[in-house]
């Protein structure tokens, strides 16, 4: 099994090191929280440049009482890099997060999803919607703010080595444009820990660059956008808990309001002080969490 090398400091929750293949041969990692087998797991998918780290106070409050499994996108952190870019995309993802609960005999899971992790699930609810028993989608919608997506394209992508941890967390600082405000120095080297690595005597990003082919490749002239909304309105069929930053620049109030009008019996709780996107262990994503799970604990 693979060694992760990064656990968090004081973290309350084992989990063991486990691999999947994908339909195309490549190694996959994930981190399996042991928990009940009497309720659906939670499948937790990471953001864009991020990987199954994020998750670690998470999988801390509700290890246990459910199984957690957070995986490792391909080309992020433990998980093997794809030789070809080009299929770095969320229906890559889609199929390999199948592909995981059909080798661990899973029949439906409780999904998380950050950011692209959130648009993982939604393809996920277009291709097999019986897998997803409910789902929580962190600071992501069918439609996404111009402005959240500029500044992604701005750092994916563009490796960078930064001379020590101070250094890499005042980038990563900068880039979340410093939000949220209440972090502090240890906040934030905390942060770029769960985002980066060491690499000889520097510091560098955690992921392959190559990630950046697909999502900064320009748009086809006179091409349409691919429309999210039908698989949303899809995904709304099933217990649905919307997470939203306060401040985020990806997920706007407008979008936010016209997922609750599309999926009626959706919930939004809404994070103050924090951008994109908020990390679930804040005072009011944990109450809106801990209540949307408890209709599954029986």
């Amino acid at each position: 099994m693979p060694n992760d090398s990064h656990p968090a400091p004081g973290k309350a929750a084992e989990w063991k090191a486990r691999t999947w293949t994908s339909r195309d041969g490549l190694e996959l990692y994930f981190r399996d929280y042991p928990g009940s087998d009497e309720r659906p797991p939670l499948l937790c998918l990471h953001g864009l440049t991020r990987n199954s780290r994020d998750f670690e106070a998470f999988a801390g409050r509700y290890a246990g009482r459910f199984r957690v499994i957070a995986v490792d996108f391909r080309g992020r952190g433990m998980s093997q890099h794809d030789p070809q870019p080009g299929r770095y995309t969320p229906v890559t993802y889609a199929a390999d997060v199948l592909q995981l609960l059909d080798e661990l005999e899973i029949d439906r899971a409780l999904f998380v999803g950050t950011s692209l992790g959130g648009l993982v699930t939604m393809l996920v609810a277009g291709m097999q919607p019986q897998r997803i028993a409910g789902a929580i989608l962190n600071d992501v919608g069918p439609e996404l703010d111009d402005r959240g997506l500029d500044r992604i394209r701005s750092y994916v992508g563009k490796q960078r080595r930064f001379a020590n941890w101070d250094e890499a967390a005042g980038y990563v600082a900068g880039i979340n444009r410093n939000l949220p405000a209440s972090n502090g120095p240890d906040d934030w080297v905390r942060a770029a820990r769960r985002v980066c690595r060491e690499d000889g005597d520097a510091i560098v990003f955690d992921y392959d660059m190559a990630i950046a082919e697909p999502f900064t490749r320009p748009k086809r002239e006179g091409g349409a956008e691919f429309d999210m909304w039908p698989l949303y309105r899809r995904l709304g069929r099933v217990p649905l808990l919307i997470v939203r930053g306060e401040s985020s620049d990806l997920l706007s109030r407008t979008s936010a309001k016209a997922m609750l009008d599309a999926a009626p019996g959706a919930q939004l709780v809404t994070v103050p002080g924090v951008g994109h996107a908020p990390e679930l262990s804040e005072p009011a994503a944990v109450a809106a969490i801990d209540d949307f799970l408890a209709r599954f604990t029986g």
